[in-house]
């Protein structure tokens, strides 16, 4: 006697739905609501799909399994067995959470939420059904938390911490984008995707703060040498024997701060300065003549302003009070 098949008592948060018989009657009505679909599977396989409305079941409406039945019992005009699996087609969300490692080995742990929509029935009935999962709700919404949870790992993981902090939007876009298109192949569409919540342990979070604020200063070469010299003693501290020797080279060399360079030698001649190549002594920067016997001086390019304390009556130049010729025309002083 032909049944009517329907999606009864549906939930917000419901996903999918089994309708409990599996033997029908051809005439049978199925009923598919806004936002929903039904899909035909037998034999572990999707046939047809039929959207929102009133559907008379017969071999037009149904010509996917009208033509397996045709292939495997020569004739459709039976009660045939077949599971209508309805799917929601709306918006739904659900809540994410996961613990990564980044490039640097540090603790990361990270919780938000999705939004996805079921884009093609078909395709995501086939995913369910190849990877295991029952036609449930519960099992639906674990397994696609826990492919969201594994496709960001994947992705966050290929950050060091202090990239995963500093550029969390770039890093959580590309979250987005490798979980849509991971999600596509479910027969599923990402609408969003956001962190809630980011964080490491106490440790690594002090530490990645500490060397934040003191990056610019040689301190933050102390804080990692420091850090390094630990997990150097904590390896050591597992093997005695041989390993204690090797660690008596290492720690000394992990502990000690690079030399710095050595200060160049004072001449005595203060940068600009020019010395005189026939009488050595030293003129102001912008000298031209040496100031105590008169020769020529080499340019240096630089002109800096001198001591002034008398001008030069030829040219009108102002030159430190000792001078016996003018620095820029070398006029001779009384």
């Amino acid at each position: 006697m032909p049944i009517v098949i329907e999606w009864l008592s549906k939930t917000p948060e419901a996903v999918i739905y089994p309708f409990p018989a599996d033997e029908i009657e051809w005439g049978s009505v199925l009923v598919v609501h806004e936002d929903e679909s039904a899909v035909f599977f037998r034999d572990g396989k999707a046939y047809d799909v039929l959207g929102p409305g009133r559907h008379v079941l017969t071999t037009m409406v149904l010509p996917l399994i009208t033509g397996i039945l045709v292939k495997i019992v020569g004739y459709d005009r039976m009660p045939f067995k077949a599971n209508v699996i309805f799917v929601s087609t709306k918006e739904l969300v659900g809540k994410f959470g996961f613990r990564a490692q980044t490039t640097d080995l540090a603790p990361l742990m990270a919780h938000g939420s999705y939004w996805f929509k079921v884009s093609d029935p078909i395709l995501f009935i086939t995913q369910l059904s190849g990877s295991g999962v029952s036609f449930s709700t519960a099992s639906v919404a674990d397994f696609v938390r826990g492919y969201i949870n594994e496709k960001s790992i994947d992705s966050i993981s290929k950050y060091d911490l202090e990239g995963v902090f500093t550029k969390l939007d770039d890093t959580s876009l590309e979250v987005r984008a490798t979980v849509a298109t991971q999600l596509e192949r479910l027969g599923l569409r990402l609408v969003d995707l956001k962190f809630e919540g980011i964080d490491t342990e106490p440790a690594y979070r002090d530490r990645l703060f500490f060397i934040k604020q003191m990056a610019k200063s040689q301190a933050a070469g102390e804080v990692l040498r420091m850090d390094t010299a630990k997990e150097v003693a904590k390896e050591l501290g597992k093997s005695p024997g041989a390993a204690l020797g090797t660690g008596m080279v290492l720690i000394p060399q992990v502990m000690t701060p690079p030399a710095a360079p050595p200060p160049p030698p004072d001449t005595g001649i203060s940068s600009g300065q020019i010395v005189c190549p026939k009488c050595n002594r030293i003129n102001p920067p912008d000298s031209k003549f040496c100031m105590f016997c008169g020769s020529q001086l080499p340019s240096t390019g630089k002109e800096q302003t001198s001591e002034r304390t008398k001008r030069c009556p030829e040219c009108n130049s102002d030159v430190p009070g000792d001078s016996k010729f003018c620095l820029k025309c070398g006029h001779r002083f009384q």
